[in-house]
């Protein structure tokens, strides 16, 4: 029998209930999966060699408790993003760039059955009444799906891999998207407790930058992280997380970010930290850092520095907050911008390339550059330098 011949959909419906059977037989220690693979092997009248058992015992775990023949890719920890289109269409994100692969996903229902059964293992309901879904699987990996008919043709998979670990500034620094340039002035924006947006767009770093900046925090200080998926992964000994959660099917139970950054405050936090600013959530956040919560973060999406006033903006509008109020609010609350960009020849690059100043003016909320990186790496002070310069000193 071949390598890749018993993983076939009978092969691991056989496994899956004798793996159910034995979950509470086998000893301590044994794995149950490898028990049950030998057993249906044995009973088609396959023996699986050394060489051949740990390749399909992998293949079978994936399709049983993991993304199936996309699993290698998820855990590849060059690759972002796993896209599914179709079964004969699966493309990836790798080093920054997409490509696309030779799996064989099999028709059109086996991709909606995957991804009904990702959805499960998310905790969420993936069916004709829910076509969409968001959720986080068990591994941190942020799912994403669309059932046809909203889906035109094919059911959708979007896969978004968190890794376990942050990098560190001197490895942000190494991969270049934090020049050296500005690794001091990020260092003593976190030093001096000011309040923090990283901006920049869909896959830009930010979480990345986020989770590398909080890790300077000194370990006396407890940081309360705020998000609707756990994908911000501080090196720091006292991070606790609270997590949004959708409204289940009778349309109950639904916890919101703004309600959990009012929970957060009474947490005793020293930092309180957003993972992601897209909605009404950001009233409270502003009120909070207006209110001596000094040394907050969030991230933001924008284009540009320029354009985080704008978005702020909007967001707040949700929370029917008008742009003078924005203003006042967000230049209260918020000390600097730190803005990332995807740069180079194929846009491949992460790179901070801007620490901005909020503030407010004759128009409203102004995001005004204090520091711009070009190309090269190198800094140029810009008309918020004085400003920056000056909150930098602040020893409050």
């Amino acid at each position: 029998m071949s390598a890749t011949a018993p993983v076939d959909a009978a092969f691991v419906d056989a496994v899956r209930a004798r793996v159910h059977d034995d979950a509470t037989q086998v000893g301590p220690g044994q794995d149950v999966v490898a028990l049950a693979v030998e057993h249906v092997a044995r009973q088609r009248g396959a023996v699986l060699g050394s060489a051949v058992l740990p390749s399909t015992v992998r293949a079978v775990r994936a399709a049983i408790f993991g993304a199936g023949p996309l699993q290698p890719f998820l855990e590849d920890p060059r690759v972002s993003d796993v896209l599914v289109n179709g079964p004969h269409d699966v493309w990836v994100e790798i080093d920054g760039r997409l490509a696309r692969t030779d799996v064989d996903l099999g028709s059109d229902d086996d991709v909606r059955a995957l991804a009904v059964r990702l959805a499960a293992a998310g905790g969420q309901r993936l069916d004709d009444g829910a076509p969409t879904v968001d959720a986080q699987l068990p591994d941190g990996t942020r799912l994403h799906a669309v059932l046809p008919p909203v889906a035109g043709g094919c059911t959708l998979l979007s896969l978004r891999v968190v890794r376990s670990r942050a990098l560190s500034i001197d490895e942000l620094v190494q991969a270049g998207t934090v020049p050296g340039a500005l690794v001091g002035i990020a260092r003593a924006l976190v030093d001096v407790r000011a309040n923090l947006l990283v901006s920049g767009a869909t896959g830009a770093g930010k979480t990345t930058l986020l989770a590398g900046l909080l890790s300077w925090v000194g370990a006396d200080e407890r940081i309360v992280v705020i998000e609707e998926a756990g994908e911000l992964v501080p090196q720091h000994p006292h991070v606790v997380r609270l997590l949004a959660r959708r409204a289940n099917v009778e349309g109950a139970g639904r916890v919101d970010l703004a309600e959990l950054v009012r929970q957060a405050l009474r947490m005793r936090p020293d930092r309180i930290v957003l993972g992601e600013c897209r909605g009404a959530e950001v009233r409270e956040v502003m009120a909070a850092l207006n209110t001596g919560h000094d040394g907050g973060c969030a991230t933001v999406h924008a284009n540009t520095a320029s354009d985080v006033g704008p978005r702020l903006e909007a967001l707040a509008a949700l929370a029917g907050l008008s742009r003078e109020a924005t203003a006042a609010q967000a230049s209260a609350a918020f000390d600097a911008v730190l803005h990332l960009r995807r740069t180079g020849p194929a846009r491949t690059r992460r790179q901070l390339v801007e620490v901005a100043v909020v503030r407010r003016g004759g128009s409203g909320l102004e995001v005004v550059p204090a520091v711009v990186v070009d190309a090269a790496g190198v800094p140029t002070r810009g008309p918020g330098w004085s400003q920056l310069d000056a909150r930098l000193r602040d020893e409050r």
